[in-house]
C-alpha cells in the first residue's frame, strides 16, 4: 500500500512505511550479508554501475533490502526525498561534514552542538584545512558568513543547556548564498519538528536514541531535501568504509513503529515533570524549550509540534556534592549516557568545557534529565525524595 505523507498523518506513515508489502511477512526481513551472487557478470556489472543508486544490491557495505526499507522509512519522518543509514548517531552527524567540506572551506557551527561531534570537528575536520568557527546559536549569523563559507552546522535546541535556533531564518540566509544547512534533529526526531520543511537542507540523527528507543542498538541518518545532495553522502559513507548492522537496521525500523506513541508520552511526562520541578524548593531553574518560561519558547511553539524528555535543571547550589548527592539518590533515573530509551536517566552536566564562542559562567549545578516511560507520579515522587536527600530539607 502507498501513502501519500501529505494526506496521512505521521502516526499511520509511520506504521505502513518501509513495509514488506501486502503479501508475507508484516516486517522486512534481516538480511546478514556481505557478498551478492549474480547470475552473469553483465548483471554484476550492471548492479556495479549503478551501486550507489538507492535501492541497488550490490555488497552489503552498500544496503540491502532492509536497509533500504528503513531509509525511506526515515524519509517518510522527516519529509525528506532520501536517507542515508549510518552505524552510530556519530557518524551521522560526521557524514556530511566529510561529504561537502573540503581544504580551504569556512563551516559556522552552533557553539551548543553534541559534544562528540566538536570533538571529531576540532581533531579530523580541522586538520583538513578546513576552517571551524563556533558561534552564539542565538546570534545573526549573516556578519559571520564569509565568500569560503560552504556550510552552516546547527543543532536545535542545544546539547544539555536547549537553546532554539531561528531555522526558517538561517536557512533562508545561507540559501541566498549557496551555503548548505546542516540541523541535528535528534531531539525532537521529524515527528514533532522537521527541519527540511523549514528550509534545511540536511538533518541527522542520532538514531540510536528515540528511533530505536530501546538503548540496544548504535545507528544513524542523514536525510537531505533534495536528490542532489544524496549520491554524495552515499558515496561518502562507503569511502569511509559506513556499513550499518543489518540487525540495528531491525531495531531501527521496529522503533519506528511505535515512535509516536512514545513520543506523546516522552513529551506529556517530560513537560509534566518540568513544570512541577519549576515550583520546587532546591530547583533554580528548568531549561526546557517547552515552558513559557524559556527564553526561545516562542520560536519553538512556531516550529516545533511537541517536547521530547530531555531537558535540564539547575540545582540551587554552587557545590558539586549536592548535585553528586542528588544524582545518586535517585531510584527510578538510571546514571548513563545517551538517552531516548524508554528509561528515565539523570546525567550532571558542566556545559563550560565545551564553549568557545560563548561563556557558560553559570556557577550553579546543572543536571540533564530524561524523562522514560515510567509512571509520571512515581517519577516525580522520585524526584521530590531525590532534592529532599541532596538538600537535606
Amino acid at each position: 500500500m502507498t501513502l501519500d505523507p501529505s494526506q496521512t498523518a505521521v502516526d499511520t506513515v509511520l506504521i505502513h512505511s518501509g513495509r514488506a508489502g501486502e503479501t508475507g511477512p508484516v516486517n522486512v526481513p534481516v538480511h546478514r550479508a556481505s557478498t551478492i551472487l549474480f547470475e552473469t557478470v553483465a548483471d554484476l556489472d550492471a548492479a556495479k554501475g549503478k551501486r550507489f543508486a538507492k535501492g541497488t544490491v550490490f555488497y552489503g557495505r552498500f544496503g540491502t533490502p532492509d536497509t533500504f526499507a528503513f531509509e525511506d522509512s526515515v524519509s517518510a519522518l522527516e519529509g525528506a526525498v532520501a536517507t542515508v543509514a549510518t552505524p552510530s548517531g556519530l557518524a551521522a552527524c560526521v557524514l556530511p561534514l566529510v561529504a561537502f567540506l573540503k581544504p580551504g572551506d569556512h563551516v559556522l557551527v552552533a557553539d551548543t552542538v553534541y559534544e562528540p561531534t566538536r570533538t571529531s570537528l576540532n581533531a579530523f575536520i580541522r586538520r583538513n584545512g578546513v576552517e571551524v568557527e563556533y558561534v552564539d546559536p542565538r546570534a545573526d549569523l549573516a556578519p559571520l558568513i564569509r565568500d569560503t563559507t560552504r556550510m552552516i552546522y546547527l543543532e536545535s535546541p542545544g546539547s544539555l543547556t536547549f537553546e532554539v535556533q531561528d531555522l526558517p531564518a538561517i536557512a533562508a540566509l545561507a540559501r541566498g548564498r549557496g551555503i548548505i544547512t546542516v540541523c541535528d534533529n535528534t531531539w525532537a526526531t521529524g515527528y514533532f519538528c522537521r527541519p527540511l520543511e523549514l528550509g534545511i537542507d540536511i538533518v541527522v540523527q542520532a538514531a540510536t536514541k528515540y528511533i530505536v528507543g530501546h538503548s540496544d542498538a548504535m545507528l544513524g541518518t542523514v536525510s537531505v531535501a533534495d536528490a542532489a545532495l544524496h549520491q554524495p553522502l552515499r558515496e561518502a559513507a562507503n569511502w569511509m568504509g559506513y556499513a550499518v548492522s543489518p540487525d540495528a537496521v531491525y531495531l531501527g525500523a521496529r522503533g519506528l513503529r511505535t515512535l509516536a506513541a512514545r513520543l506523546k508520552q516522552h513529551h506529556a511526562t517530560g513537560l509534566d515533570l518540568a513544570r512541577w520541578l519549576e515550583g520546587q524548593a532546591g530547583i533554580a531553574r528548568v531549561l526546557h524549550p517547552g515552558l513559557p518560561s524559556h527564553p526561545d519558547h516562542a520560536i519553538f511553539a512556531r516550529d516545533f509540534r511537541g517536547a521530547s524528555g530531555l531537558f535540564s535543571v539547575l540545582l540551587d547550589t554552587t557545590d558539586r556534592a549536592v548535585a553528586v548527592r542528588f544524582a545518586d539518590s535517585l531510584r527510578l533515573f538510571g546514571l548513563g549516557f545517551s538517552w531516548g530509551g524508554f528509561e528515565s536517566l539523570v546525567l550532571p552536566g558542566d556545559p563550560a568545557h565545551a564553549r568557545t564562542a560563548t561563556r557558560w559562567d553559570e556557577p550553579r549545578q546543572l543536571v540533564r534529565l530524561h524523562a522514560g516511560l515510567e509512571d509520571p507520579e512515581d517519577l516525580r515522587a522520585d524526584l521530590a525524595q531525590a532534592l529532599t536527600q541532596a538538600f537535606g530539607a
